[in-house]
């Protein structure tokens, strides 16, 4: 071997990656909203349902604008659309409940409110033998771009 030459120790790769933005930016209006199930009687356990709306705006340079809607199933969630709320007063007491989100995507155009409509149910099984008392959660809805 002849000396000062060295021989290759190895290689490594490196991961290059980039995100182009939308030329458009979807934001909500309105910052909160409550759905509210009001008090579900379990001697007259009938599925209930309840509705709350958003209002959202894109803004941009695209028209029509392209959004998706995703939520963060709750905070007391067991697994991908599993949505649950807690009991005020005994931590280990849940009421399950469903909850879509109407538009999930689509086009809107551009400067102009729209309306996002969550509905939620709570079936009259999940509620019958439920504990008494208050139950709530809090659920995170994005909109993208």
């Amino acid at each position: 071997m002849m000396p000062g030459l060295a021989l290759a120790a190895g290689s490594g790769n490196i991961a290059v990656s980039a995100t182009v933005l939308s030329k458009n930016q979807c934001k909500f209006n309105t910052a909160a909203a409550t759905l509210n199930f009001g008090n579900l009687d379990p001697s007259n356990p009938i599925d209930v349902t309840a509705s709350a709306t958003f209002v959202f705006k894109c803004v941009g340079s695209d028209d029509p604008a392209t959004f998706a809607m995703i939520d963060d199933d709750g905070l007391y969630e067991t697994g991908l659309d599993a949505n649950r709320m807690r009991h005020a007063t005994i931590g280990a007491a849940y009421l399950p409940y469903t909850l879509s989100l109407n538009p999930t995507s689509g086009t809107a155009p551009r400067n102009v409110n729209q309306n996002l409509t969550v509905t939620g149910t709570v079936t009259g099984a999940n509620y019958q033998t439920a504990f008494a008392g208050s139950y709530t959660d809090t659920v995170v809805i994005s909109i993208n771009p």
